[in-house]
């Protein structure tokens, strides 16, 4: 964190519109780990699923840091907002016809009113879902399980929303003429895949340090890379449907994104994100046992969070290098990295730590621990009763 810090602050000083780009890929790479881990606490509820209460304090902390922390490290992109976006600092935009369509979220009142309203909602979900885990560890109260379904329920809705119109306003505003209807999609696809890498890789290591043994199974590391798979196919499908459908219809409007990006090294970025993307980590995830095997899996998420970081780069870094991958700037890409990663780790250790490690009684726990639960007629010395007095 602390050289991560420093190579930023070199950054900002010598060249402040690299160091906007480079500190929005970073942030964007940590958001996409943050609203994907918020993805699966709510679908743990709306399914009512058994096998993820393992992982679900796990998650719960994870998309946490949504507010404050990544709050607190969006302001940089907000300082630098007018290096970033060039639509910022074009004069009359309501001529201007790519940008008078999307006024007056596309102005500077816009999107700083825009991006809180994300920040709030975010928090809100967040915090609620939170407050009520950890108020089920201590009172069991059905009625905790009730909240964190009705937040969900509305909070899936808010999170699709959301998820678009910020990935499009803090992203794909970069290239403000470019457009896409799949684009939601695709980003939804990409965090819960950055985030299900994540998630794996930060239980094993805590099934290593035998905090999670008591509830952690091979059949959930299994569940965990079998979605990891599933993500992984989805995701590419929805990238080659953008492509697919931006390239055949023909347009100059929409083709110039990706002709940008058969420029130099940008080819060969591509090519790279066609086979590492999905074609490695597809093959290599296909036999059965693959997913619950340590050392398959672990190498396979950590290629995956680079894949992504190279994925997000490939839809920002263009825009001010249309000639090729900016190799001289990486030291401030990595180092812009390093401090976002070191400060939300530390933020998610420090909460991690003050509270259990998995929901002590969720209704579901003993599902989720192997240990069969009886019903009463299959408990010794009982039968069922046709009424009246016992």
């Amino acid at each position: 964190m602390v050289a991560g810090a420093v190579l930023s602050l070199i950054g900002a000083v010598q060249a402040p519109a690299e160091f906007g780009f480079s500190w929005l890929l970073a942030f964007m790479f940590f958001l996409s780990i943050a609203l994907g881990a918020l993805f699966l606490v709510m679908v743990h509820h709306l399914s009512d699923a058994g096998w993820s209460v393992a992982i679900r304090r796990v998650c719960e902390h994870i998309a946490a840091l949504l507010f404050p922390w990544l709050a607190i490290l969006f302001l940089p992109v907000a300082f630098f907002a007018k290096h970033i976006y060039s639509w910022m600092t074009i004069a009359g935009p309501h001529t201007n016809n790519s940008l008078s369509a999307k006024l007056p979220v596309f102005t500077m009142r816009g999107f700083y009113i825009t991006s809180a309203v994300f920040f709030g909602i975010w928090w809100l979900l967040s915090s609620r879902l939170l407050y009520w885990s950890l108020r089920q560890d201590e009172t069991g109260d059905a009625l905790c399980t009730r909240q964190m379904r009705y937040h969900s329920g509305w909070g899936i809705v808010a999170f699709a929303l959301t998820l678009t119109f910020s990935g499009v306003l803090w992203m794909q505003a970069v290239q403000y003429q470019w457009f896409s209807a799949v684009y939601g999609v695709y980003l939804f696809a990409s965090y819960a895949w950055a985030a299900l890498a994540a998630v794996y890789i930060i239980t094993v290591l805590l099934q290593r340090q035998r905090i999670l043994d008591r509830v952690l199974h091979n059949n959930q590391f299994y569940f965990l890379g079998l979605l990891f798979f599933a993500f992984t196919i989805f995701q590419a499908y929805n990238e080659f449907a953008q492509y697919f459908v931006v390239w055949n219809a023909n347009m100059p409007e929409e083709t110039f994104w990706y002709l940008i990006r058969e420029n130099g090294s940008w080819r060969w970025v591509g090519l790279l994100l066609v086979f590492g993307h999905f074609l490695l980590p597809f093959f290599v995830l296909l036999p059965v046992k693959a997913k619950s095997d340590f050392r398959i899996m672990l190498p396979v998420c950590v290629w995956a969070l680079a894949m992504n970081f190279l994925d997000l780069a490939f839809n920002i870094l263009p825009t001010p290098h249309p000639n090729g991958y900016p190799f001289q700037w990486l030291w401030l890409q990595l180092g812009c990295l390093a401090f976002m990663g070191g400060f939300l780790g530390r933020a998610f250790l420090k909460n991690f730590n003050r509270h259990a490690p998995f929901p002590q009684k969720d209704p579901r726990l003993l599902e989720a621990m192997g240990i069969h639960h009886p019903v009463a007629d299959e408990i010794p010395g009982t039968a069922p009763t046709t009424g009246g007095q016992p």
